[in-house]
């Protein structure tokens, strides 16, 4: 069957896609310091080793981090109120 995803299933998707499209960014980021580092190392340059090494323990965090907010995000229940619209927003406003 072919079902039509909810709004709350895309939303998912786009939030998914985004947290993935930054991991490729940081990891391209990663590369280029590895390389840069690497280069000036084998330039003689070894006061770039440890500054270089902090960073890429950051930028491997902010991976980690974007690994375990895609995670949560897909172990979200979908939240859908059959026929109930909502505006914009996260906000959940009660009409009386």
């Amino acid at each position: 069957m072919n079902r039509r995803a909810g709004p709350a299933r895309r939303r998912r998707g786009v939030a998914i896609q985004a947290a993935m499209a930054l991991v490729i960014l940081v990891l391209m980021v990663q590369m280029w310091l590895l390389t840069a580092t690497l280069e000036s190392y084998l330039a003689g340059h070894t006061g770039v080793a440890l500054p270089a090494l902090l960073s890429s323990l950051g930028l491997f965090c902010a991976c980690m981090f974007l690994y375990r907010l895609v995670l949560r995000i897909d172990r979200l229940p979908e939240r859908e109120d059959a026929g109930h619209r909502h505006g914009p927003g996260p906000w959940r406003i009660q009409s009386r």
